[in-house]
């Protein structure tokens, strides 16, 4: 008698995601250089001493959240639709490694960037470009072209672009750590206000999203509003911040940052509750995870949030604890 085992292509997936993280993680290590004279090899501490080290390693937590919510989250959506295109693939597998290369950096107390990590975060901005090309294809081709209807139901238009910020907010991490703590730029600017305002336009970016899909549920529970409206007064805080002088305190849009962050947490229990309320409830997970609320995609409002904090961060010039 012959016994076949046959394994499910899921498990085949995860298991491709998690081997080609842990290689990221090794190779992260291994691909960055050590001032052989000074270094006492590599450390992992809760906090580098320099301002960069610290704002780097804020932005490594930055982009493992984007990631992290772009892994689950994009598994969700691509299983719900079969994976169809071998293409679905791919988001899969570069968060997965984006969320390796970030844990290793967020690690990480020594200056110097690591050309492994740079690489990665690299890919996965643009991966997302290309995610998103895919996406407005979708949407477009369908009868109607770029209606709400097609918007609503079709693939998530703005989704992958989350996979483009975790590749940013990793990349700008790898400059910072090489950047001068004394002085730090980012592409000839200095690096707080630069990162400053990037990180505003990407919090409004996320904001359409969330609103597109808001409008879509017709914004049924009030506290869906939060999402349309705290994050837009958060990066007006953070422009307001990248116009003060360097060193000024940035209490207020430090809280605003928080506040965002907690939206973010405070999302998955929103969208949990919007599972619960639907047909079977829990009880019926398989099918209403897949057609509820997406419980991995509010965190992606903390991650941006954290970005903003390692930019107020560079511009008071001093690390804060929290």
């Amino acid at each position: 008698m012959q016994v076949e085992a046959t394994v499910h292509p899921v498990v085949v997936l995860a298991a491709a995601a998690v081997g080609a993280g842990l290689v990221t993680w090794f190779a992260s290590g291994r691909s960055k250089r050590l001032d052989l004279a000074t270094s006492k090899g590599r450390r992992y501490a809760p906090r580098g001493h320099a301002v960069t080290a610290s704002a780097a390693q804020r932005l490594n937590h930055a982009s493992t959240m984007l990631a992290a919510s772009v892994l689950f989250d994009s598994g969700l959506e691509h299983y719900r639709g079969q994976f169809f295109n071998r293409a679905m693939y791919t988001p899969i597998i570069v968060s997965s490694v984006t969320l390796a290369a970030s844990l290793h950096g967020a690690g990480d107390t020594d200056p110097g960037r690591s050309r492994v990590r740079h690489g990665v975060q690299a890919l996965a901005g643009l991966t997302g470009l290309i995610g998103f090309g895919f996406h407005a294809y979708n949407v477009g081709k369908r009868e109607g072209g770029y209606s709400f209807q097609n918007l609503f139901y079709s693939a998530p238009i703005g989704a992958p672009m989350a996979l483009t910020l975790a590749g940013i907010l990793g990349v700008v991490a790898e400059r910072v750590r090489d950047a001068d703590p004394g002085a730090p730029r980012l592409a000839g600017l200095p690096a707080g206000p630069a990162l400053a305002l990037a990180t505003a336009g990407m919090l409004v970016g996320t904001t359409l999203e969330a609103g597109l899909l808001h409008f879509r549920g017709a914004f049924q529970n009030p506290a869906m509003y939060i999402p349309v409206s705290l994050p837009p007064l958060a990066a007006a805080l953070l422009v307001r911040a990248a116009a003060k002088p360097v060193g000024t305190s940035q209490a207020t849009a430090k809280w605003g940052m928080w506040a965002v962050s907690a939206m973010g947490v405070g999302g998955v229990a929103f969208h949990a509750y919007g599972v619960a309320r639907m047909m079977g409830g829990w009880a019926n997970w398989r099918q209403n995870l897949i057609d509820g609320p997406p419980l991995p995609a509010p965190p992606s409002f903390s991650g941006v949030a954290l970005g903003g904090l390692a930019a107020l961060e560079l511009i008071e010039r001093g690390r804060f604890r929290f």
